[in-house]
């Protein structure tokens, strides 16, 4: 344990909550402090559910939480429509922000979000954990001796249950309108600009097959992005919530191929891999192939979402110590993933 960890509060107490209130407990540099909800006995019971030790401060609404001066950054995983409100008064509060994915409705909510972070010198990272795994910087050097980016293929997947299509908030227009495409694709468009290293396309298209509840909330969805410029390049992506679960990134360029099957979340905790190959032809009459794909392990001591808090609560110490100002490229990245979003 770091001698100053940074104190996070949790806003909301939403299933993920619990998967993040372990990464804030195993990161090295952080400690839980606060959690809060709308009830004091919800938020109660999330303590009392989780394990949570005696110390950790329980509230009964958001804003005791955003009150209290010891907690320095804050986790919210609340519906999408609430983004804006309470992240910006978060901010407001001087309150580092982890915000959960997808960050807002559309790109101008996120801008009011982010304009109250850069306002209040507070640094902003929203929930995409999978980006802090070791295994991402692995494929982003692999990446380099490819050549010219081809084709991309990000797809995400999940078979719901009757009782989540019929009850979940994100089947509910007024808590998260955006359904599967807030919440899986957001992953998807996420990593397809990783691979393109954040350059927005110039063209995005949704494909007619979008499927949605009776509600109106998006059940399924796909899209093609395209980049018209001298490295020309083509992207799908795809996300459902009434397909077999599938967590898929496949890059294909000119001189090689990448395959991971579980980019989201890695199939093991404290360990992932992928594939690659590069070079590869067939042999003569086409009877097989000149090489075979080369499998990759990458080792983590920590998972994924406790990196992502770990990294946060780096930089926030920075802040605190005055060495830094916020890191820009988190709200960035958020920013972009939001545009492409809000195309779709």
């Amino acid at each position: 344990m770091a001698e100053n960890p940074v104190r996070f509060g949790i806003i909301g107490c939403a299933n993920i909550a619990r998967k993040v209130a372990r990464a804030i407990d195993l990161a090295p540099n952080s400690i839980f402090y606060a959690i809060s909800s709308r009830s004091f006995e919800k938020a109660k019971n999330f303590a009392a559910t989780n394990g949570l030790p005696e110390a950790v401060k329980i509230y009964g609404s958001y804003d005791q939480l955003l009150d209290d001066p010891c907690v320095v950054a804050v986790y919210m995983p609340l519906p999408t429509s609430l983004h804006v409100h309470w992240a910006v008064l978060a901010a407001c509060k001087k309150k580092h922000l982890l915000l959960e994915k997808p960050t807002a409705l559309d790109v101008a909510e996120l801008d009011q979000i982010l304009e109250a972070c850069e306002s209040n010198g507070v640094q902003f990272m929203d929930g995409s954990m999978w980006l802090h795994h070791p295994r991402t910087a692995k494929m982003k050097d692999l990446l380099s001796n490819f050549g010219q980016l081809n084709f991309i293929h990000s797809q995400s997947t999940l078979s719901a249950t009757p009782e989540f299509l019929e009850s979940n908030i994100r089947m509910k227009p007024d808590l998260d309108a955006l359904g599967a495409l807030g919440d899986l694709a957001w992953y998807c468009i996420g990593a397809i600009l990783w691979t393109k290293d954040y350059q927005l396309p110039s063209t995005v298209i949704a494909l007619p097959d979008v499927t949605r509840n009776l509600a109106g909330v998006i059940l399924s969805c796909t899209a093609s992005l395209h980049w018209d410029q001298l490295d020309r390049t083509v992207a799908t992506i795809h996300c459902s919530f009434v397909s077999h679960t599938s967590m898929d990134l496949d890059i294909c360029a000119s001189k090689g191929s990448l395959h991971v099957k579980d980019f989201i979340i890695p199939y093991q905790e404290h360990s992932a891999s992928f594939d690659f190959t590069l070079d590869a032809k067939f042999v003569d009459l086409h009877i097989g192939w000149n090489v075979k794909p080369e499998d990759v392990g990458v080792a983590s001591q920590l998972p994924q979402e406790a990196l992502m808090v770990q990294e946060l609560a780096r930089l926030v110490e920075g802040i605190r110590k005055s060495e830094f100002r916020p890191d820009v490229k988190w709200p960035e990245i958020s920013r972009k993933t939001q545009l492409v979003m809000d195309a779709v």
